[in-house]
């Protein structure tokens, strides 16, 4: 089911008025019903997969409840066993999804990577617990709930639990005025993805299908209305489901800020998929040292950042050709801020000897 499309225009009016006026009074029923239409709607595409998103939202609950009686009977059971419900979490539901998403893709590259919206955001759940970032829940309804919630299910943001699952676990009341922005944000969304997207898409397509009869100014052409086709469907997407949720009393994360006004790569990809984009820094960079382990780990970070969000993109070699060139220019200009500090460091170091040096000589005069 599409955001566009006429069933989601008839779903989505009676799921706010039974979400509000049938089940709004008792919380526990109406996480049950966000669940319900959720997977109704995730089951919209292939009802197939509905077992892989409940499997990986069971699999990640219980890991949180593991952790926590690992912890609970500190002294009888190993300090590591905590660690190892966390790796076999992960590890557990990458694979299942390697073989699902990547099935093609794994059998000829024999890469176990599976990567989609909906995982993330569950194992960042596990990944928060284990730090200590976030309680246990017990409540495996809202913990569905929040894994599933439909508006952000298929197109992000990537929620983390210490932002959606809280807002499942307490009562919810409608407000007018946040009804009302997230309409505004819905048309906005609409109007990114149908006016802008669609009609760039029937150039783009035209250009991209026949490219050997077209000059470089048209294919050129053709790459900047592909720049402005993906985001207004990508953001587009974004803006309805964060409309969307606003209507169910639920906020979620910003994914896009004007990533166009960027002034280098580097900013780019702070405006750029913000959800994703912090995710990989939150659970992939920082824990392999970020910045702080020397520039050429500095650097091997950076790589494998990009190589995972080309995978993540598709299963395909070309998305991970696609992270590479990324991972030069944002390089590059990372490398450039580097040296540009180290410059102004060793500047800072020589003025201030020449003023010392000076000023001794002024002394002995």
């Amino acid at each position: 089911m599409l955001f566009n499309s006429i069933e989601y225009l008839i779903y989505l009016p009676i799921v706010f008025l039974l979400y509000w006026l049938v089940f709004g009074k008792r919380l526990r029923l109406q996480n049950l019903f966000v669940v319900v239409v959720s997977y109704l709607f995730y089951g919209w595409w292939d009802y197939r997969f509905l077992a892989l998103i409940a499997l990986t939202s069971f699999c990640s609950w219980l890991s949180g409840i593991g952790i926590e009686e690992v912890r609970a009977r500190a002294g009888k059971i190993p300090r590591w066993f905590d660690k190892g419900i966390v790796a076999a979490n992960v590890i557990f539901n990458l694979l299942i999804l390697s073989f699902f998403k990547y099935y093609d893709f794994t059998l000829s590259l024999l890469l176990q990577v599976g990567i989609s919206f909906y995982t993330f955001q569950a194992l960042s759940y596990t990944i928060d617990v284990y730090r200590g970032k976030l309680p246990v829940t017990r409540d495996i309804v809202s913990f569905f709930a929040f894994v599933s919630f439909f508006p952000q299910l298929v197109a992000g943001p990537i929620e983390r639990a210490t932002n959606l699952l809280i807002q499942f676990e307490r009562p919810r009341s409608f407000e007018y005025n946040d009804a009302v922005d997230g309409i505004r944000q819905m048309m906005w969304g609409f109007f990114k993805k149908i006016l802008i997207a669609d009609n760039c898409a029937l150039v783009v397509d035209d250009i991209f299908g026949n490219y050997g009869n077209y000059p470089a100014s048209t294919l050129l052409l053709g790459a900047v209305l592909f720049s402005f086709q993906i985001y207004g469907d990508f953001s587009g997407y974004s803006d309805i489901a964060i409309g969307t949720a606003k209507l169910f009393g639920i906020q979620l994360r910003q994914n896009f800020r004007y990533p166009y006004f960027s002034l280098d790569i580097a900013e780019f990809w702070r405006r750029w998929h913000i959800s994703l984009n912090t995710w990989f820094v939150d659970y992939v960079y920082i824990p392999l040292g970020g910045s702080h382990n020397g520039f050429f780990r500095h650097i091997r970070n950076i790589l494998i950042i990009f190589f995972l969000s080309g995978l993540w993109h598709g299963a395909n070699w070309t998305f991970v050709a696609w992270g590479l060139p990324w991972f030069a220019m944002y390089s590059i200009v990372d490398t450039k801020e580097i040296c540009k500090d180290k410059v102004d460091t060793i500047k800072r170091c020589v003025y201030v000897g020449y003023i010392w040096l000076r000023g001794d000589r002024m002394d002995s005069i």
